[in-house]
């Protein structure tokens, strides 16, 4: 596909993982978003090859991998599984391209930044492999708002607990709940122990536990002494983007019959004493974050009202009830969006930028 001659001069992008969950997000992100891009480049599995997606009101077919595919890319998004990544975005950055990784894969490598824009934009700069790592969809969703909270006050420690959509699993999570929805509906179910498991049977999809009419206490795969690989990423990343490799982090990760839209409940501790009118002031005017919290007329953010939307939304601020140095927050965010595809673009967009 020819640079347009309109688009001469404009960085050439590469989108890698196109037609996936978060792939097909950053297309509809790129196509409202200013446009700074010259040619765009969509590529996806051998089966997607020849397919054609709708990108800034343009038809562009869709590619396979090959060495020479990364040929006069600027910077490459890459939204596909770990082990995709490990091969495919060294050839990226190899070939000249920087590349924006949203998998795993290189998040906790010293060599690569971890960058949330609004929260640690300078780290971007520092790129030694040619790769920048975004984070996973759970810190995304509370990151920003911590992050404005930290710069004024100083966090001391982290307790969170997360209430994630199954859309955090791939489109397999959201099939799977959507049958099993279907499977639960208009009957008298979830009044006997085990109800809900022998209507589903087999049918939990990526969930070790049936995910309609229930809560599940787990996300991702077991880690040493009873922790799971998802709460392992919300602490060692916030660790990361804030600087602090030493902070306090316990993290519970709890899945819940959301399409998509993850929340957490945050217990934060900071240097000293605060306010929820200096909290509140600070939570209104960050950039990416949306306070909405008067629960007196029914107002805090629910995944409901926040899917499809950009900021971090924020509700139920209180001071701890027996520590001057606490918040309790409600956070939630869209985790297709902020948490992944959107992200990934405003970084992409920072790098153009020179940051």
């Amino acid at each position: 596909m020819a640079v347009d001659a309109g688009r001469a001069g404009r960085p050439t992008l590469a989108v890698v993982g196109a037609t996936g969950a978060v792939g097909t997000v950053m297309l509809q992100i790129l196509s409202h978003r200013a446009d700074i891009w010259g040619e765009i480049r969509l590529f996806a599995s051998p089966r997607s090859v020849g397919r054609k997606l709708t990108v800034r009101g343009e038809q562009v077919e869709v590619s396979a991998l090959s060495e020479d595919s990364f040929d006069g890319v600027d910077i490459a998004l890459f939204d596909v599984p770990d082990e995709v990544a490990e091969q495919w975005a060294p050839v990226a950055a190899a070939r000249g391209a920087v590349v924006v990784d949203n998998s795993g894969a290189f998040r906790m490598d010293p060599e690569v930044p971890l960058v949330v824009p609004e929260v640690n934009a300078h780290a971007a700069r520092n790129r030694p492999r040619g790769i920048v790592a975004n984070p996973n969809c759970t810190t995304l969703s509370m990151i920003v708002a911590l992050g404005a909270l930290h710069a004024e006050f100083g966090l001391r420690a982290l307790v969170a607990s997360s209430y994630q959509a199954v859309s955090g699993a791939g489109r397999a999570g959201v099939d799977t709940l959507r049958r099993q929805i279907a499977l639960v509906a208009g009957t008298e179910l979830g009044t006997a122990p085990g109800d809900v498991r022998r209507a589903v049977g087999d049918s939990t999809g990526p969930f070790p536990e049936p995910v309609a009419l229930n809560v599940v206490p787990w996300a991702g795969d077991l880690r040493a002494d009873g922790w799971s690989s998802e709460e392992m990423k919300v602490r060692d990343e916030s660790r990361k983007i804030l600087g602090m490799p030493k902070l306090p982090v316990a993290v519970t990760c709890v899945r819940v019959p959301v399409v998509t839209a993850h929340s957490l409940t945050l217990h934060a501790r900071f240097e000293g004493e605060v306010t929820v009118a200096k909290a509140r002031e600070i939570l209104a005017t960050a950039p990416g974050v949306v306070l909405y919290d008067d629960p007196g007329a029914g107002e805090f953010p629910t995944p409901a009202d926040v899917v499809g939307t950009d900021p971090t939304w924020v509700g139920r601020v209180r001071r701890a009830l027996d520590d001057p140095t606490a918040l309790e927050l409600f956070v939630c965010g869209d985790n297709l969006r902020k948490g992944s595809a959107l992200n990934a673009v405003q970084v992409a967009e920072l790098v153009v930028k020179g940051a």
